[in-house]
């Protein structure tokens, strides 16, 4: 089955995607209303060493009619989206939103 997986981050690199997809992707821009990028400290070295950074975005929930976070909608496989799973830590959740265009993707954002 073919899941829509909207990416504002680090899963948009070319070196993550090869790494746990086996290739790259292609998507199309999209905005997520009423959210947020603040900045997360990553701690595991599998994780920094796959994107090179241990700073990575996070998304928040905002009130605010004038927040939205730009990203990329990539259409995956279940096994893909697995693997997209084992990459992100603890502190991210996997829900699904409606972007601005209308369509619902899953999206890592922020655990409560």
């Amino acid at each position: 089955m073919v899941q829509r997986l909207f990416s504002y981050g680090t899963l948009r690199l070319p070196a993550v995607q090869l790494a746990q997809f086996g290739r790259l992707l292609t998507g199309t821009q999209d905005r997520l209303p009423h959210h947020r990028i603040e900045w997360l400290r990553i701690t595991d070295p599998d994780v920094i060493a796959t994107s090179g950074t241990d700073s990575h975005p996070i998304l928040r929930y905002s009130a605010a009619a004038a927040d939205f976070v730009e990203g990329t909608v990539f259409e995956v496989s279940d096994e893909e989206l697995a693997a997209a799973d084992l990459y992100e830590v603890g502190e991210y959740e996997r829900v699904l939103l409606r972007l601005e265009s209308g369509i619902h993707a899953w999206v890592y954002a922020g655990a409560p």
